[in-house]
C-alpha cells in the first residue's frame, strides 16, 4: 500500500498559511536536504483547487526554482475542486472524481510511490481526519506569525498522533513528522 504524506511550514504559534512571509530566514541546509529526500519519494501529487490554481500559474514556467520545478511538473497531479470542471491544463494534471476519501483510498491501494499533498491546508485536514494520511511532517519555524491560516480548528475532534521522527536544524527548525496513532 502506496502512503501518503503531507508536509507544511508552521510558525511556533501554529499558522500554516503563506509561509513565504515568514519562513525566508530560517531555511537551512539541513531543510533543503529534508524535503529533497521526501521528494525522492514522491511520484503522485494531491492539490487543492487554490493550490492548483496558484501553481499552475508560476511552476510550468519558472527559471528561478529549476529543482522544484523539474520535480513539480511532470508528476501526475490529482486536483480537489468542487468548482472546476474540463480539462486542467497544466501537464499530468486532472480532477478527482467522486469522493474524495473513495478515490485517495484507491489511489493507495494502486502500484507507486508515495503521495505528497501540496499547497493545501484543507486536503491535509481532511484526510488526516478521515484516517487517510500516513504522515504529517510539519517543520516548524522559529517565528512567531501572529496571524495566518492554522491546519487544527476549534472543535476538531481529540486525536491522538505519534511521533515518527524528529529533526533539529542548524538555523533552530524542527521537522517533525507524526503519524496516527493507531490503539
Amino acid at each position: 500500500m502506496r502512503k501518503l504524506t503531507a508536509g507544511l511550514f508552521c510558525s511556533v504559534d501554529g499558522v500554516v498559511e503563506d509561509p513565504f512571509k515568514w519562513q525566508f530566514d530560517s531555511f537551512d541546509e539541513e531543510l533543503g536536504a529534508g524535503m529533497g529526500e521526501m521528494m525522492g519519494r514522491i511520484d503522485t501529487a494531491l492539490l487543492g483547487r487554490v493550490g492548483y490554481e496558484q501553481w499552475a500559474e508560476y511552476w510550468p514556467n519558472a527559471e528561478s526554482d529549476a529543482d522544484f520545478a523539474g520535480f513539480i511538473n511532470p508528476l501526475p497531479k490529482f486536483v480537489a475542486s468542487r468548482t472546476l470542471t474540463g480539462e486542467l491544463e497544466w501537464q499530468n494534471s486532472r480532477l478527482i472524481e467522486g469522493p474524495l476519501e473513495d478515490f485517495v483510498a484507491a489511489l493507495k491501494n494502486s502500484d507507486g510511490g508515495e503521495i505528497g499533498i501540496f499547497s493545501s491546508i484543507s486536503l491535509v485536514h481532511q484526510l488526516l481526519f478521515a484516517g487517510l494520511l500516513d504522515t504529517l511532517m510539519l517543520i516548524v519555524h522559529p517565528v512567531i506569525a501572529g496571524s495566518g491560516r492554522r491546519l487544527f480548528n476549534d472543535g476538531d475532534a481529540l486525536t491522538r498522533l505519534e511521533l515518527q521522527s524528529s529533526q533539529q536544524t542548524s538555523k533552530g527548525n524542527m521537522i517533525l513528522s507524526y503519524g496516527l496513532r493507531r490503539d
